[in-house]
C-alpha cells in the first residue's frame, strides 16, 4: 500500500500509548489506518470528479484525441449503446469536421463521488445539415444537457440531450 509511508510506526506506536488507544493493538491501529485513508480517498475521488471532468472538456477543446482515453473508459456506452472508446473518438472527430468551430462551454457542473451532470452552451457554426437540420454555416447557440457515470476517474456511460427545439428556432 503506498500510503503505510504517511504512518510510520512511531506514530502508531505514539497513539497506542496515548488516550484513548493506551494498549491498543497494532493491527487495531492499522485498520483505523486503512479505514482513514478509505475515507479520505472518497471524500477525495468526490472533489476530483469535477477537475477530472474539467480536464476532459479542455482534452475536447484542445482536439488532443491521443490523450482520450486518460478521461475515456474503453467500454464506454452512449445513449445506451456501447460504442467503445474508438467510437467515442470517431464520435468527437466527425463532429469537430462538421462544426469547425466547436468549443465546449461549461455552463453548470454538478458531480457527486460517481457521476456528473452538466449543461454546455455551444454558438458555433455547423457546415451543413446538423441533426437533420439545414443549419449549412449559419451561426447558431444551443445547449447540451449530459450526464455521465464514471467508474473510477474514466467516463463510462454519457446520456446526451442537445436542445435541437433552439435551433429549429434559428433557422
Amino acid at each position: 500500500m503506498s500510503w503505510i509511508h504517511e504512518w510510520p510506526a512511531r506514530t502508531l506506536m505514539t497513539c497506542r500509548h496515548s488516550s484513548p488507544w493506551r494498549g491498543a493493538p497494532i493491527s487495531t491501529m492499522l485498520f483505523l489506518a486503512v479505514e482513514f485513508q478509505l475515507f479520505r480517498e472518497i471524500a477525495v475521488n468526490k472533489t476530483d470528479l469535477s477537475n477530472v471532468y474539467r480536464g476532459y472538456i479542455a482534452c475536447l477543446n484542445k482536439q488532443d484525441w491521443p490523450n482520450l482515453g486518460q478521461f475515456v473508459h474503453d467500454d464506454v456506452h452512449y445513449n445506451g449503446q456501447r460504442i467503445g472508446l474508438s467510437g467515442y473518438r470517431e464520435m468527437l472527430v466527425r463532429d469537430f469536421h462538421e462544426i469547425p468551430d466547436l468549443y465546449f462551454h461549461i455552463q453548470l457542473l454538478v458531480a457527486d463521488s460517481s457521476c456528473v451532470a452538466s449543461r454546455l452552451d455551444f454558438n458555433c457554426t455547423p457546415k451543413g445539415t446538423f441533426l437533420g437540420l439545414p443549419v449549412n454555416g449559419k451561426k447558431v447557440s444551443f445547449a447540451e444537457n449530459v450526464f455521465y457515470q464514471f467508474r473510477g476517474d474514466k467516463i463510462e456511460q454519457v446520456w446526451s440531450v442537445i436542445d435541437k427545439a433552439a435551433i429549429e428556432a434559428q433557422l
